[in-house]
């Protein structure tokens, strides 16, 4: 497969895997551990010229960044000194029409093949590897059955990628939401590089569930039956940012975002909340690994044997894996789902009773077979806090 997506992190034991995050840089971060919310930069002004904050437009003429030239084709600048790193330097104006049918059919997983070192850190509480899950279809329509679902696509040094993410709930919007959970690594490479660039959101994606064959021909409201949504602003841990890379799961216990959307063309003043007619709660405070009964996973797998153009879930009661000392074990189940359902949600009862985000997908072995997703705590309680009160004059 070609390199082209680092849209399932990838991690096992003792085993020849093929990696799917990149590596990343340092940002400014707060006392709890956070990144800072990003900026934004999501409409035109009567000029037809981007609007963007002024303080952000100083950061990237520091850069050599004229952002005006950005959407004719200045983004795909990936000169290590001009890649922005800085947990406050997102940026991502629109570019319309520029997530077509064809682009978005195209992205493609990466194959980064490498030897991971044994697990000193093991901290004794990894459960033995669990059984294969079979990923289940789900049925068209996708709305009908899985509203929250959808992907994210952006644009990396490695070309057009793409991952899953949830349409979550959004405490200062109540019922008009415009916040999507996603991994970390979906929206920044880690420690060796930075924020990735013309990041949207398409949720139902496919929604009729054609084969790729039939996607071939798709309009674009076929394929994104309820819209574009562009990336106003992103948040992932610090600890991704600082730590994050494509080997031995570094930074994975943090590998989570939160990113708060637009509608590319504007809309009818709905929020996506309101668009999709769902949104899941986060749960920061669901019950320890032995105590969860059953995860369901979804996302769009796009290696092998998948295609990345259907929709599918598993269904397992997780177990533990733990890859540092200094890390928070993980949740692990058995599923078959690969490469592309990296950053898809994990529902189960959450300690309110009801079904509640509890995780995502972010590493798992070359040869599928099991996903791990981090346990949602402080931190990320923090990430999904401050991008929610970013935006809640708005």
């Amino acid at each position: 497969m070609r390199s082209t997506r680092p849209s399932l992190a990838v991690f096992a034991l003792a085993s020849v895997l093929a990696l799917t995050v990149t590596a990343c840089d340092s940002g400014d971060t707060t006392a709890d551990g956070r990144a800072s919310a990003s900026a934004s930069a999501a409409d035109t002004d009567s000029d037809g010229k981007i609007k963007i904050p002024d303080d952000i437009r100083d950061k990237l003429k520091e850069h050599g960044i004229d952002i005006d030239k950005w959407k004719n084709g200045a983004w795909k600048n990936w000169d290590r000194d001009d890649w922005l790193r800085e947990a406050d330097q997102f940026v991502n104006p629109i570019i319309k029409n520029l997530w077509n049918p064809d682009r978005m059919r195209d992205a493609e997983d990466p194959d980064q093949r490498v030897d991971t070192n044994d697990l000193s850190g093991d901290q004794g509480v990894t459960d033995p590897t669990p059984a294969a899950v079979a990923a289940r279809a789900v049925a068209p329509s996708y709305h009908a059955n899985a509203a929250t679902a959808g992907k994210v696509f952006f644009d990396s040094p490695e070309g057009t990628m793409v991952c899953s993410a949830t349409v979550v709930a959004d405490p200062a919007h109540p019922g008009k939401s415009n916040l999507v959970w996603t991994a970390g690594h979906c929206v920044h490479a880690g420690k060796k590089g930075g924020w990735y660039r013309n990041v949207a959101f398409v949720p139902s994606y496919n929604d009729a569930g054609r084969t790729a064959a039939q996607l071939e021909n798709a309009t674009r409201e076929e394929v994104a039956p309820y819209g574009v949504w562009w990336g106003d602003g992103a948040q992932t841990s610090q600890q991704w940012i600082s730590k994050g890379g494509a080997t031995g799961g570094d930074g994975a216990s943090y590998d989570f975002a939160v990113i708060h959307v637009t509608p590319e063309q504007g809309g009818d003043g709905k929020s996506l909340e309101e668009t999709v007619g769902a949104a899941l709660p986060v749960d920061f405070n669901a019950p320890a690994v032995p105590k969860v009964s059953t995860v369901t996973a979804t996302g769009y797998p796009a290696a092998k044997p998948f295609d990345g153009q259907k929709l599918y879930q598993c269904q397992d009661r997780p177990g533990r894996l733990s890859i540092a000392t200094s890390d928070p074990t993980m949740y692990r189940i058995g599923c078959t789902m690969t490469g592309g359902s990296s950053g898809g949600g994990w529902v189960a009862t959450g300690s309110a009773g009801k079904p509640a985000l509890v995780s995502n997908t972010s590493i798992g072995p070359v040869t599928s077979g099991w996903l791990a997703g981090p346990r949602l705590g402080d931190v990320a309680k923090s990430v999904y806090e401050s991008v929610s009160g970013k935006f809640a004059g708005q």
